[in-house]
């Protein structure tokens, strides 16, 4: 049995250290602000050392497919445990229904609309069979999202229309992307038989989202 007397367990803090210096590195990259090295330096320290959940693990970026992800970013994700995983899965999955909710009422058309109720319901679905593995593993969820995936919710707010279709197909991409990397390790490899199951079983289901959510990003844009 897992014994998690935080709200949120702490996640190895070595790999989440990599993990947010190279997603702060990859958002720097391709970012329209400039910003000075000792800022750039200062900001990623700053990163390093706060606990896992902070907002830059899931930063304004395009990961890359799971294929072509930086190995650093996917050996982080790779290398959670069984409970860190599930805690993890916790708060995308609430993230994906609370935002498909938002897409379901203010998206800008049908297939948004749509998509976004597909997110509640296959998602709702799956945080029922997620309570289940929890209850054995006896793993506790915050009732809290992590920051990491309230960035995501940010994300959407003070959009509408078109702009608001676009932005939350962005950030299914990269959501789903991050989650298939996590769910296939597990797959192959779990400390617990029903965390592999679950890891299987729902792995099919994420990657016809990311396919979904691509070609309609395509439709919009």
């Amino acid at each position: 049995m897992y014994q998690l007397t935080n709200a949120i367990a702490p996640m190895k803090r070595a790999s989440l250290g990599l993990l947010t210096a190279s997603l702060l590195l990859s958002a720097a990259c391709t970012s329209t602000n400039p910003e000075t090295e000792q800022a750039s330096a200062a900001r990623a320290e700053a990163a390093v050392s706060r606990p896992p959940g902070s907002s830059e693990v899931l930063g304004a970026y395009d990961p890359g497919t799971p294929e072509t992800m930086n190995p650093t970013t996917a050996d982080a994700l790779r290398g959670f445990s069984d409970a860190e995983f599930l805690l993890t899965v916790a708060s995308s999955n609430e993230m994906e229904v609370q935002l498909g909710t938002l897409a379901a009422q203010q998206g800008s058309t049908d297939a948004v609309k749509q998509f976004g109720q597909m997110m509640v319901d296959q998602h709702t679905a799956a945080g029922q069979e997620l309570s289940a593995v929890n209850a054995q593993l006896d793993v506790k969820p915050s009732v809290a999202i992590m920051p990491m995936h309230q960035q995501l919710i940010d994300r959407l707010k003070d959009k509408a229309g078109r702009a608001f279709d676009e932005r939350y197909l962005d950030v299914m991409e990269t959501a789903h992307k991050l989650d298939i990397v996590m769910f296939e390790a597990k797959e192959k490899k779990a400390e617990n038989a029903a965390v592999q199951a679950f890891a299987a079983k729902m792995l099919p289901t994420l990657r016809t989202h990311l396919a979904e959510a691509n070609a309609l990003e395509k439709q919009v844009d």
